[in-house]
């Protein structure tokens, strides 16, 4: 069994803004009725978030300007490799879409690190999200990846597995992860459920924590 993990949730969390916002904002000013009726129980996070990817109308390499444009927690990518240079490994779990992540990631040169979301691809000016088959050991039928499912998996092949998290769909996976970290939203949900966390605000105090834990040297 490896010693030790990271993961964490990417929009809000890693990302200052959710990608869907950003969309919304630039391109999408109806999504605005789409983010109520998801709210209100009305429409499923992936049918939530497919409508808003599919409604861009731009060409990829305006799509990829817009991504490189999205704010991230600075000190991540120093995080990421502080991480790494002590023997842990690091994973992005996001109910999004491994797209925009993937050029986020490519943007900043972060190395080995595994993503896991909803495939998502570039498609006559849009973005879109392909369905995770419902045999897949991930599969959600109201997410598209069920986060709860890949932090248990992870625990069988760590000894200890951290999450970060910001919004609802963090407070599953947080219920099994061996600490969790949590801002915004989620700590108001984490607390109304009785789940422990650790407030943050930015991975500087993530890592501080972890340090004085012993988890990571200083």
């Amino acid at each position: 069994m490896k010693n030790w993990a990271f993961v964490s949730d990417f929009d809000g969390t890693i990302s200052k803004q959710d990608f869907y916002w950003l969309v919304i904002e630039k391109y999408f000013p109806e999504g605005r009725e789409l983010f109520r009726q998801w709210k209100a129980a009305e429409m499923k996070d992936i049918e939530f978030l497919a409508a808003v990817f599919a409604s861009i109308h731009q060409e990829e390499s305006q799509i990829i300007e817009d991504i490189h444009s999205l704010p991230i927690d600075e000190y991540v990518p120093a995080f990421i490799q502080h991480v790494q240079q002590q023997g842990g490994d690091f994973y992005i779990l996001s109910a999004g879409t491994d797209y925009y992540i993937h050029h986020i990631i490519e943007k900043y040169q972060l190395r080995n690190v595994k993503v896991f979301s909803n495939e998502g691809y570039f498609h006559e000016k849009n973005v879109h999200m392909k369905l995770v088959d419902k045999e897949h050991w991930y599969y959600s039928e109201r997410y598209g990846i069920d986060k709860a499912k890949v932090i248990k998996q992870l625990k069988r092949e760590y000894e200890n597995v951290f999450y970060a998290g910001d919004s609802e769909p963090d407070s599953h996976p947080a219920v099994h992860a061996d600490t969790t970290f949590a801002k915004d939203a989620l700590r108001q949900i984490l607390t109304e459920k009785g789940v422990p966390f650790v407030s943050f605000d930015s991975f500087k105090e993530i890592e501080a924590y972890l340090q004085e834990a012993g988890v990571m040297s200083k």
